[in-house]
């Protein structure tokens, strides 16, 4: 009997106990719908902190207090014009997390079929 073709290579190294507590750790700030949606809009491009408070459809405050929490766990980015900040994600590991969530989730919230496996 041979393993599945998704199962991870015998060789793949085990992760260790700071990446599995960084890697909850940034699970549980994802596990707001708010803030990720705020992650979602900032790999969108960047964006001010209301631009992203009325996408979002939250207070500029909310918005505010969850970008702050984000950009201390490093899923975001900010820059400061003036008295402006505006946020972005540039890190490509979390653009490629948070685009990979959405191809995983359909538009009705129910998981996404898996698309063919390319054949040998």
């Amino acid at each position: 009997m041979s393993a599945p073709e998704h199962a991870p290579p015998v060789e793949a190294l085990a992760p260790t106990e700071p990446q599995l507590r960084a890697a909850a750790s940034t699970f549980a700030m994802l596990s707001s719908p708010v803030r990720l949606h705020l992650v979602w809009l900032a790999a969108q491009g960047t964006h001010s902190v209301g631009e992203l408070a009325d996408r979002a459809g939250v207070t500029t405050a909310a918005a505010s207090q969850h970008l702050t929490k984000l950009r201390l766990a490093g899923l975001v980015s900010v820059r400061q014009s003036g008295r402006q900040h505006f946020y972005e994600v540039d890190d490509p590991h979390v653009l490629t997390l948070i685009g990979q969530i959405f191809d995983h989730i359909a538009p009705d919230g129910t998981l996404a079929p898996d698309p063919p496996m390319p054949r040998p």
